[in-house]
């Protein structure tokens, strides 16, 4: 391994039609050797997508992008992966909020020489950070990565992982087409993405993109590892760290549907659209065809837990808007809250009613062995991965304030 640092989508033939002639068209390459950049170490999608890159791809050549404070990080977790081809993985040091990446002119110029694909999945989702941050890196950082893009001659596909929740506060049913429908967002992140999805869009006419919106990301349908204790489905992990005895409110009646996917089906799904040359220029919700309600999920948790009913407490009659203060208000409590390390504002994930509708990715996953697995077939995983992780921190805690250990 070395380190180096000195409105609606477009028809994909019409998009394919408008790039220019000297740029490759995209073909089936399973099996082929690639030159990749990806965007997004350390993060847990990011992660497992360099995890299964370097695994199923030696002979392909890696760029990770990495701030320089995760460098010595990714250096061991690539080692820890790759025993060959080790340097086929070349460490670049930079920001995509920074200009030109951050890299030096000749990483730039080897870059524009050699790559074939790009996966952008680098963003702040954290809404504790400044606003002109996120702005700076989840959209202006999407805008970096476009313009090295455009100098990218050889380059053969920019896979974008956007969200789902580009749809705002919108619910009924929403299609992969669907963007810029008059929506209103909850909190920043939404709009940075949604901005960030509008700016890759723009460029379909003459890049080879694909977009792709992922819902809920739980942990791992096999192992239960989870990247962090936070975000939208910080509910279901409340439920089972928690060990106080407060009955939660679910917003609404609990029929809302709460779409997880599991980590591995995202990125594996994601890394196969890639290949496949029918998904330039389309858009993709990676989500669960059939999604439980958060009732559902939630009483599942509870059962996978061993927990009582009480933990969990719907009221009905009452308006949405009212169940979620109540619910945020709780999770104010002293203590509850940094059990549960998220923002209260993930609570309105699961009252809306937005139903994702994902035809592009059904019809290009057809005869593939890809399918979103239920949440109850790996609940109890997850289960069993949080219980694990909260009683390997106990016993920390209790060994460090031991003055004979």
């Amino acid at each position: 391994m070395s380190t180096d640092k000195t409105k609606s989508t477009k028809p994909a033939d019409q998009a394919r039609s408008k790039r220019s002639p000297g740029r490759r068209r995209s073909t089936g390459r399973s099996t082929r050797k690639r030159s990749v950049l990806v965007t997004g170490y350390p993060g847990f999608i990011g992660k497992r997508l360099v995890r299964t890159l370097l695994t199923r791809e030696p002979n392909s050549t890696f760029y990770l992008l990495v701030q320089e404070k995760f460098v010595e990080d990714a250096r061991r977790y690539v080692k820890a992966i790759r025993k060959q081809n080790v340097a086929k993985v070349h460490l670049l040091t930079g920001d995509i909020a920074d200009m030109h990446l951050g890299l030096a002119a000749d990483e730039l110029k080897k870059l524009s020489r050699d790559l074939t694909d790009i996966y952008h999945l680098a963003a702040i989702s954290y809404l504790g950070v400044p606003d002109d941050l996120m702005w700076q890196v989840n959209v202006q950082g999407t805008v970096n990565l476009l313009e090295l893009a455009d100098q990218a001659r050889k380059l053969e596909r920019f896979n974008h992982v956007s969200t789902a929740f580009v749809s705002g506060d919108r619910e009924g049913v929403i299609t992969e087409d669907d963007l810029d429908c008059g929506q209103g967002f909850r909190n920043l992140y939404e709009r940075t993405k949604y901005e960030a999805e509008r700016k890759v869009r723009a460029a379909m006419g003459r890049l080879p993109i694909s977009v792709y919106r992922p819902s809920i990301v739980v942990g791992d349908s096999k192992t239960g590892e989870i990247g962090r204790f936070d975000g939208p489905y910080y509910l279901g992990i409340l439920l089972v760290s928690s060990p106080l005895s407060v009955p939660l409110p679910l917003p609404g009646d609990g029929g809302a549907p709460m779409n997880m996917i599991p980590v591995d089906y995202g990125v594996d799904s994601i890394l196969y659209l890639s290949q496949n040359p029918e998904a330039e220029g389309l858009t993709f919700h990676i989500v669960d065809p059939n999604p439980m309600s958060a009732r559902s999920a939630y009483q599942l948790i509870a059962r996978c837990a061993g927990l009582q009913a009480n933990k969990i407490s719907l009221a009905t009659g009452l308006p949405r808007s009212l169940l979620s203060g109540l619910t945020k208000l709780v999770l104010s409590v002293p203590g509850l809250e940094k059990i549960s390390r998220a923002p209260r504002q993930a609570i309105d994930y699961v009252s809306s009613m937005a139903i994702y509708n994902s035809t592009n990715t059904m019809r290009l996953l057809k005869g593939s062995s890809l399918e979103c697995p239920p949440f109850e077939a790996y609940a109890d995983n997850l289960v069993a991965y949080v219980r694990s992780y909260y009683e390997d921190r106990r016993k920390k805690r209790e060994a460090d304030e031991d003055p004979l250990a």
